[in-house]
């Protein structure tokens, strides 16, 4: 049996060109995403007709019954031939919106659950029309700065936990002086970790306390019981440092809540790794890193979609206090779309991404 094996942007295009080159009773036994292709696997009815004689000779009955199943196959992609053919050509721009997401690095999940609802007026004003609508958010300087408490900052190495530490304690202390603010970090570890924060908080006028252990973390959160806001700096770690474990089950029982850092420009799959390693109960919310650095940033929006981590600041750059900035979920969503062109919107629809619904209000 000859196949032949057809790849194109969409499954339009690679069943047109599957008749094309094997006819119409062409037998498709294959069909899958490649990346952002679809790739097909077809042969002709004729190739498929030696099987039919070699199991008569054999007397079997088993393929006879495999030949059946084929056919009825074949004639359900033919009826979907036909259903392609009647599709309006302006489908094939559905196609477009799909390649420009996965470009842009949204996952495939996300955007297949997008795209099958997407009304034809809608396209990409409508993709972030729903994005805006799922993706969480929270006032950074009301829940952190203002309603204060103990906040650890969790993250893998190189994310950006101390700058941004540094960020949010300058905050504070502009709205209720260094005396009711508590620096403490648990990264004795890194050379010149703990020296980089301190810097930062000789600046702002505020005592930077170093810990070693759950014991030391436990005994220095006590003493620090009458500050108004408290930010743990943490050691950073690779995702998949069994330490990170431990770190986890330190803070919880402490009741420590904790900021998630996310580096923008790690791919999706990074990004995966780092929530399913970080995250708890008492995650709260999260802080992209690196946004100036980004190529794209659909990595970490659609991370933060379907994990439902809300978004508190954004981060994009060194300067302290300069370069964090309130969540702005339009803002972000229409920076990550910039470059890309956006017409019509269509109101009145949510996506429930938990069971990969639509419903239109």
């Amino acid at each position: 049996m000859q196949t032949i094996t057809i790849r194109a942007a969409n499954s339009r295009e690679a069943l047109r060109q599957v008749r094309r080159e094997l006819g119409e009773d062409a037998l498709i036994l294959s069909n899958r995403r490649a990346g952002d292709q679809v790739e097909m696997v077809a042969a002709s009815s004729a190739s498929m007709s030696p099987l039919t004689g070699e199991a008569t000779e054999r007397g079997g009955a088993a393929v006879p019954q495999m030949m059946q199943e084929l056919h009825r196959l074949q004639a359900e992609i033919k009826g979907q031939i036909e259903t392609l053919r009647r599709l309006p050509a302006s489908d094939s721009r559905v196609e477009k919106v799909r390649r420009s997401m996965l470009r842009m690095g949204f996952g495939m999940t996300l955007v297949d659950q997008l795209v099958q609802h997407m009304p034809r007026e809608g396209e990409l004003a409508w993709i972030i029309q729903m994005l805006e609508r799922n993706l969480r958010s929270v006032k950074g300087d009301r829940m952190i700065v203002e309603e204060g408490g103990v906040f650890a900052l969790v993250g893998p190495t190189g994310v950006g936990k101390t700058t941004t530490v540094a960020k949010i304690a300058a905050r504070a202390v502009v709205r209720f002086g260094a005396e009711r603010m508590g620096l403490v970090t648990t990264d004795s570890y890194r050379v010149g970790a703990h020296e980089q924060l301190r810097i930062y908080g000789k600046i702002l006028g505020v005592p930077v306390h170093t810990v070693k252990d759950a014991a030391d973390l436990r005994l220095t959160l006590d003493g620090l019981r009458d500050k108004h806001l408290v930010l743990v700096d943490t050691m950073g770690m690779g995702q998949r440092d069994e330490r990170v474990r431990e770190q986890n089950d330190q803070l919880d029982a402490l009741g420590v809540r904790r900021i998630l850092m996310l580096n923008a420009t790690s791919n999706l799959q990074t990004l995966e790794d780092v929530v399913r390693a970080y995250r708890t109960a008492q995650v709260v919310g999260c802080i992209p890193t690196k946004l100036d650095e980004a190529l794209s940033m659909g990595g970490v929006v659609d991370t933060m979609i379907r994990h439902r981590l809300p978004l508190c600041y954004v981060a994009n750059g060194q300067r302290v206090p300069e370069d964090l900035r309130e969540a702005h979920v339009s803002a972000l969503l229409h920076a990550t779309f910039n470059s890309l062109e956006t017409v019509g919107f269509s109101s009145g629809a949510t996506l429930n991404f938990a069971h990969g619904t639509a419903a239109h209000a």
